[in-house]
Order: C-alpha cells, then structure tokens, then sequence
C-alpha cells in the first residue's frame, strides 16, 4: 500500500534507542526534526511523541526544548538507579501503551526504534486495528525480525547526510 496524503500518521520515538545507536555506530546525533519529516512524509501527522529518561545531571533539558520545537510532545520519566548501582530508563511499556490507545484514531503507527521487543506489538496493532505499521531506524542496530514485521522500514543509514548531526 502506498503512502497518501490523506493518512493519518502517529509518531512514537524512543530517543534512547536512536541516540545510542547513532552514537555508537557513527559517533554522531540524530536530526529528530529530519526523522520526523520522513515519519510523516507530507501525511497528516496527528500526534508525534518522542519518549525520553531524565538523568540526575538534568542536562538534557534544551534538547527536549528543541525536540518540541521540531513538533515533538515529549513524554519523560526519571533515570531509575538501583541500590547495586546499576540503572534502568526505558518506554517500551509507555510507547507500547500509546500505541494500542492511538492505533484506533490512526491509519499508521510509526515507531522510530530498532528495539526488537516491538514485534508483538506491531502484530497486534496490525491485525486489531488494520493500521499500518512503518518502523525508522538504523538497519546495523535493527531487530530483522522487527524489519521484516512491519509494512515499511526507513534505514536512518541509507541518508546519513539528512539524518545525523556532528
């Protein structure tokens, strides 16, 4: 199915998955307002979320500042640190949750992760709601199986000019 103007497009971002990806694989930050452009690629974009984990430092701030500014409603939580010291900051459960509430409102759900655990939820979106599903992100830290699940698959690697910083 190709991609219409009359589409009704929801856009879910996990920062951490993209920010580390794109860090590690090119030492490089991720252009969220060019990810978001190609999410909703001249489609009616409803909703654009970009999920993120506030550190003790606070120092990601103006990057959330500038993430709204690009059209993103950004969704926070704390960093959870343990007694042993190890942490933990992830939306998987939050995005996953958003997803199923919009998917009804919506005729594509797009998820800007590589993060494999999306799977399911991509199966359950498509076969109760008959949305689309469409996933962005860099295909050298992308789950196949997610890659091969959803209806379409931009690989954030294939323009590197358009879609990283530095």
């Amino acid at each position: 199915m190709a991609k219409f103007a009359e589409q009704r497009v929801g856009v879910l971002v996990d920062i951490q998955n993209l920010y580390y990806s794109a860090r590690v694989l090119y030492g490089k930050k991720v252009n969220f307002k060019n990810v978001l452009l190609a999410a909703t690629e001249e489609r009616k974009l409803i909703r654009a979320i970009a999920y993120g984990i506030k550190t003790i430092e606070a120092t990601e701030e103006k990057f959330f500042e500038a993430l709204e500014k690009s059209g993103y409603e950004v969704k926070t939580k704390d960093l959870q640190i343990f007694p042993d010291g190890s942490k933990k900051g992830d939306w998987d459960v939050g995005i996953a949750v958003d997803a199923i509430k919009m998917a009804a409102k919506l005729d594509v759900v797009v998820i800007v992760s590589g993060d494999g655990d999306y799977v399911s939820l991509v199966e359950y979106i498509q076969s109760t709601y008959g949305c689309r599903v469409e996933a962005i992100a860099f295909a050298e830290s992308a789950s196949q199986k997610l890659v091969d699940q959803v209806d379409d698959f931009i690989n954030l690697s294939e323009n590197k000019k358009r879609f990283l910083i530095g």
